[in-house]
């Protein structure tokens, strides 16, 4: 028998079925529907994203891999030139915070902006510790807390940031942060 007649070769069982069908004239679906036709001017659509997209560069704070942590997990970060000393200060809450965020409520864009400006001013107003309060998402059950995970990520890539911590109890425990900020370098004119 040859493979032309063979019933079961597959590409014989391919045509077979196959007889009868006529190819597609055109490559669009017809769903039966109007198309809607959408009255937004795209140019200004367009603008509308590139500003954003500024705005949000200017920030100079992304999303890129932002690790999910947990609720209860301690959050800490250091950068390597810092007094081992002034950490652990940090850490056990002696250096007292000046000044209190938040973020509670807050969507991720707003938080970003919120965090961003707030860093800023308290850096900008020689502040030299600062408390962010970024909740735990207890109220959302089997949630990662998002907002306390994108803030682990914000912070990092922020210069005037030298290290945070998770706060004390009193302070919001595992819910808020400490921060220390750099402190501003005097200028002096010759």
């Amino acid at each position: 028998m040859s493979l032309e007649n063979d019933p079961n070769d597959d590409h014989n069982l391919f045509r077979a079925l196959m007889k009868g069908v006529r190819p597609v004239k055109q490559n669009l679906a017809d769903t039966g529907k109007p198309r809607k036709v959408e009255n937004i001017n795209h140019l200004t659509r367009r603008q509308a994203a590139t500003s954003e997209s500024n705005a949000l560069t200017d920030l100079g704070i992304s999303d890129g891999q932002v690790k999910p942590v947990n609720p209860g997990e301690n959050l800490t970060f250091h950068v390597p030139d810092l007094p081992l000393r002034t950490f652990q200060e940090l850490k056990k809450g002696l250096l007292s915070w000046q000044e209190g965020l938040d973020l509670h409520g807050f969507t991720i864009e707003n938080s970003r902006a919120a965090l961003s400006e707030f860093i800023r001013d308290g850096h900008r107003s020689a502040s030299r510790c600062l408390l962010v309060v970024h909740g735990k998402s207890y109220n959302r059950e089997g949630e990662v807390p998002s907002i306390k995970s994108h803030v682990n990520v914000w912070l990092r890539q922020m210069p005037e940031v030298l290290a945070f911590c998770s706060a004390l109890p009193k302070d919001g425990g595992t819910g808020a942060l400490y921060i220390l900020l750099r402190t501003r370098k005097a200028v002096t004119f010759k």
